[in-house]
Order: C-alpha cells, then sequence, then structure tokens
C-alpha cells in the first residue's frame, strides 16, 4: 500500500474548512486499493482529508490530518478503537464528515445507525447492516434521517456495478420490482465460470482467493451467506421488506468442515472436490451448466443456490468474476434490464467506495 500524499493546511485556513475529513477503517486488499487509489487521484478531486485509519490491530487518528508514512506509523499507533473514529471525525473542522468501511467486519457494521444519527457519513462494502436482520436494516434507515446523513452502499452489491443504483432509479420512477435473477457472487461466478472437471476446484478456489475475489476464509463465500446478504439489500431497496429466514440458502460447505477453525478448514479445501465435481457430471449429462444463482420471485420467494442451468441462460455466458442482475419490473416485464460485469476485486471495490464518496462530497 502506498502512502497517502496529504498536505496538513493550517488551522485558520479556508482549504481546511471546506476539506472533507475522512477515516479508513481497514486496510487489507480493499482497504490497501483504496489508499492508493486516493493517492492516485489526489490532483483530480476535492480535498479528501484522512484523520483517521485502522485495521483489527492498529488504529491512528489525528484530527489535523494524518502525513506519511502511513503504514509505518499504524504498525507503531494504538490498538484499533472504534469509539475514537467519530470522535476524531466530530473534533476536525470540516464541513464534511465520512466514514469508509472497508471490512468485513460485523463489530464495525454495528456502529453504522450510530454514526449516520450522529451527522456522519459511511461509504461501505460491508454488507452486515444492511443484510441481516430486518430491524438492523430499519434502525440504519432511520438513523440515516435523523442525522441527515448519507449511507453510500453501491460496493456491498456487485463491487463498482451500477446495481443498486438502477433499481433505485426504478423505483424513484414509480417502477415496481416483479422478480430478480443473476450471479450476484464474484468468487462464485470466477469458481463456475472456471470450472470444467480437469482441475480439482480446491486448487480454484485457492487462485480465487490469492486474487482476492474471496473474503479471507472463503466459507463465507461457499456457505451463500454472503449471496444472501446481498439479495437482501435488493430487495429491501425494491420495498420488499424480506427478512433473513425467508432466503432459502445451499451452501457448498460441508456440516463438518463448517465447524472447523479457518486454518484448519483451509488445510482440508480439497474435501469439497468430490461433491463438486459430481454435481458438474450430473450438470453435464444433462447438457447443462452450474452456476451459483439468486433469484426473488414474483411470489416473493428468495433463494441463492448452485442450479445446473442451460447454456442458453444468460448466466452461462459469463466469464471471469463477472455479475449480472436481471430486474424484471412492471416496465421491464418483457426483457429485464441486465446490468453485468466485473463483481468483484480490490480495485473494482475501491473504486466503488471512492465513486460513494465522491457523490457524497459533491
Amino acid at each position: 500500500m502506498s502512502a497517502l500524499a496529504l498536505a496538513v493546511p493550517h488551522p485558520a485556513s479556508r482549504a481546511q474548512a471546506d476539506a472533507v475529513a475522512v477515516v479508513v477503517l481497514g486496510t487489507g486488499l480493499v482497504g490497501g486499493a483504496l489508499l492508493r487509489l486516493l493517492d492516485e487521484t489526489a490532483d483530480r478531486r476535492r480535498p479528501l482529508r484522512l484523520v483517521g485509519i485502522a485495521n483489527s490491530r492498529h488504529s491512528l487518528f489525528d484530527p489535523g490530518g494524518i502525513a506519511p508514512p502511513l503504514l509505518a506509523r499504524l504498525d507503531a499507533s494504538a490498538s484499533c478503537d472504534l469509539d475514537a473514529v467519530a470522535a476524531v471525525l466530530l473534533a476536525s473542522d470540516a464541513r464534511v464528515r465520512i466514514v469508509i468501511d472497508a471490512t468485513p467486519a460485523a463489530a464495525v457494521a454495528q456502529r453504522h445507525a450510530r454514526w449516520l444519527a450522529q451527522g456522519i457519513h459511511v461509504v461501505t462494502a460491508n454488507k452486515i447492516a444492511q443484510g441481516s436482520r430486518l430491524e438492523d436494516w430499519h434502525e440504519l434507515q432511520r438513523a440515516r434521517r435523523h442525522g441527515d446523513s448519507r449511507y453510500g452502499d453501491s460496493a456491498t452489491v456487485g463491487a463498482g456495478l451500477p446495481a443498486l443504483s438502477s433499481l433505485r432509479r426504478l423505483r424513484l420512477s414509480g417502477d415496481r420490482l416483479l422478480a430478480l435473477d443473476g450471479v450476484l457472487s464474484g468468487s462464485l461466478s470466477f469458481l463456475f465460470n472456471r470450472y470444467d472437471g480437469t482441475r480439482p476446484f480446491s486448487a480454484l478456489l485457492q487462485e480465487a482467493r490469492e486474487r482476492g475475489y474471496t473474503e479471507p476464509d472463503p466459507r463465507a463465500d461457499l456457505s451463500g451467506a454472503d449471496v444472501a446478504r446481498k439479495l437482501l439489500i435488493l430487495a429491501r431497496a425494491a420495498g420488499v421488506e424480506l427478512e433473513e429466514s425467508d432466503v432459502e440458502v445451499e451452501g457448498l460447505v460441508p456440516a463438518h468442515l463448517a465447524r472447523l477453525d479457518s486454518s484448519e478448514f483451509l488445510g482440508r479445501l480439497a474435501e469439497i472436490d468430490a461433491f463438486i465435481a459430481q454435481r458438474f457430471r450430473e450438470a453435464a449429462a444433462d447438457g447443462k451448466v452450474l452456476r451459483y444463482l439468486a433469484s426473488l420471485d414474483t411470489s416473493g420467494r428468495a433463494r441463492v443456490g448452485l442450479r445446473a442451468v442451460d447454456r442458453s441462460h444468460p448466466c452461462a455466458a459469463l466469464s471471469g468474476a463477472d455479475n449480472l442482475f436481471a430486474f424484471t419490473t412492471e416496465r421491464y416485464r418483457e426483457r429485464p434490464l441486465v446490468v453485468v460485469g466485473p463483481g468483484a476485486g480490490a480495485d473494482v471495490t475501491a473504486q466503488g467506495l471512492l465513486a460513494d464518496t465522491l457523490e457524497i462530497v459533491a
């Protein structure tokens, strides 16, 4: 991760008063890519003053701005303190205050509503706050209204793709979602687009992990929980208030592997291979291919799981880590509105986070 060049202006200067104070949470693949992107685009955007940076081990906060080198200073700093996030932002004299959550952490997601209620904007790739309990989702909406703050969540579904924004524009214009189908996971898209039975599934999974397509523990992807959260976020954005229990989820991790700790599971990835190979052979015998799909039908039934689809199915033609969202609405009843493109990777997710940040600033 390159150091983020930040000028710390005099406290009385207008530049500082007009600045945007930002705290970045997470310095892993996505957080690191975001910091690099901020550095690369410094001359082409409004001033974003980094006043805080934290990961699961360390945190560094300064309302006047953090000067480089960031990583060296962070490694020598105090342990992570989430209570300091709002404190440093509210202590700054910036006109706009933003938290960017580039973590998958539940503890961070649980703070989103509190920050929003304090008038702090939140930009996130973390799906937990909006894709878990319906009551948590409602609390987030109440906090946003109370604090007159914005919640930038485009990176929670489809990385940088305009999936959520397209759905919201349709609803805003009076359209209504009837059904939703697609591949919502970049990691699972990559795996089943590439799997042809000649290479073990576990080897492809390890490659996807190294590319940054999966979570550090790939069970978060293989369990189907990540896809279910995305489906809930999409459904709720469309006005369909589903609970977690309303989504039927078919996971790909056997129960005996689900109980292991992360390191043990990673050492036993090959135990998934036989199950996937059998499903692949069954699909191929019918002239079909495997895809991990999410769907919400006109009856309100929500499902995520591995399905054998015809080679003419739109998702059968996907490549790489592409996502596909097919929205059937009252106005797009005969031919669904389709959004398709790269749905995983640190760079495209970081780009989505930056775009949401700059939209708030604008």
